[in-house]
């Protein structure tokens, strides 16, 4: 693994191809080079340093696993790679990444009409114009099928008039476009159906509010869209999906980008603690040679090698058209719990020095608390999977 003067025992290197290798290295570089310098400064300041963005256009990091439209066309394996070093930086750019690839480009791409595609597509792949994803709302959040956001179309044909509000939204107040999740219903039936619809910045009664004050995901630009009576054409509608399917479907690409990006996070908590603990005496000796310092920095280790193997494991298996959803909330799941807990253990390696920004592993502790409950929260994903192993949903 390119990981300098750190050893660890359990390497996937050996299992990559020269592409994937190169790809991680190219990766970690430009994050060293360009993202480490300023990303405690933008935490403290809570600003998301813009000006990286067309860079991140150019090293091919947004919608990466898409085919054409100026997309890279990255393995699952790579793509993965690239988000462990992006969180190895912070959580909120890795989101950023994410939401731009995942959770917009990638439903372009798939359910969106050829307009659609290149309208939006290769603008997005450059950098040059950014998304957001409107599923959740202030009294919908892990049962996404009780929105009260609503479509209603103006005879067959005609315009949509979207009412609103989705909350917790990362990016919105920087997007060009917003994915918005909304019930309407189809002509000649009485049950709404979900669809998404593609709403331009500029479209009347469309608001994108910041949402200050957060104690996380400082470097993440988060806010809200409110739609007061927003009128789009009928052809700003997704045409290939219908039904919770299409945010939930969204929601799979995401998690599993995040399943790969939390390890970035654990590997710079536990470098961190212990190159500190090999650098800290006392008693007159470094407190890496004490037997349970040793123990909280083999069990990080470990952890981190085995969520590794599990995230290579799913991305040959996604690479191969086999990857299930229950299977990433396993991956999401289960990472993530591991990074929070390598942050936290970290964190106490340090004493005092631990909450220290110069340290950065509070900050990491800080966004994985957020990333714990994002995009499926770890109760929601531990049901999710007892249900596929039981076949009884125990959600209500």
């Amino acid at each position: 693994m390119p990981l300098e003067a750190t050893p660890y025992l359990l390497s996937i290197d050996h299992l990559l191809s020269e592409d994937e290798r190169l790809t991680w290295e190219a990766t970690r570089e430009f994050c060293q080079r360009r993202i480490a310098p300023n990303i405690e400064h933008h935490y403290e300041k809570a600003t998301f340093p813009r000006e990286l963005i067309p860079e991140f256009g150019e090293m091919g990091l947004l919608g990466s696993t898409l085919a054409g439209y100026g997309c890279m066309g990255m393995n699952p394996v790579a793509y993965g790679l690239t988000m462990i070093e992006l969180e190895r930086q912070d959580s909120g750019i890795r989101s950023f990444c994410s939401v731009q690839s995942a959770l917009v480009m990638w439903p372009i791409h798939t359910y969106g009409s050829e307009a659609q595609k290149e309208r939006w597509l290769p603008g997005m792949a450059k950098g040059e114009l950014i998304g957001c994803f409107g599923l959740t709302e202030p009294n919908a959040g892990s049962d996404p099928g009780s929105m009260r956001t609503h479509a209603k179309q103006d005879g067959p044909g005609g315009d949509f008039v979207i009412s609103g509000q989705k909350f917790w939204i990362t990016n919105s107040p920087l997007a060009d476009v917003c994915l918005v999740w909304a019930k309407t219903l189809e002509h000649g039936s009485d049950t709404p159906v979900i669809r998404g619809f593609l709403v331009p910045r500029e479209s009347k009664g469309l608001s994108t509010p910041e949402t200050k004050g957060k104690l996380s995901m400082r470097a993440s630009v988060t806010g809200e869209i409110v739609l007061d009576e927003v009128r789009v054409p009928a052809d700003a509608m997704l045409p290939k999906i219908s039904g919770l399917k299409g945010p939930l479907s969204c929601l799979t690409q995401a998690r599993y980008g995040i399943g790969w990006g939390v390890l970035g996070a654990a590997m710079d908590v536990y470098e961190r603690a212990r190159r500190y603990t090999l650098e800290r005496v006392q008693f007159d000796r470094p407190i890496a040679s004490f037997q349970l310092t040793q123990q909280k920095l083999v069990e990080l280790h470990n952890e981190i090698g085995k969520g590794l193997l599990l995230a290579y494991h799913f991305g040959r298996l996604k690479q191969e058209g086999k990857l299930t959803p229950v299977q990433v909330s396993i991956l999401k799941r289960d990472n993530v719990s591991m990074a929070l807990q390598a942050a936290r253990t970290a964190r106490s390696m340090l004493g005092g020095n631990g909450i220290m920004g110069e340290f950065h592993i509070m900050r990491h502790l800080c966004n994985l608390e957020t990333v714990f409950t994002y995009e499926g929260t770890h109760e929601i994903h531990t049901l999710a999977i007892g249900r596929a192993i039981t076949g009884l949903g125990a959600f209500g």
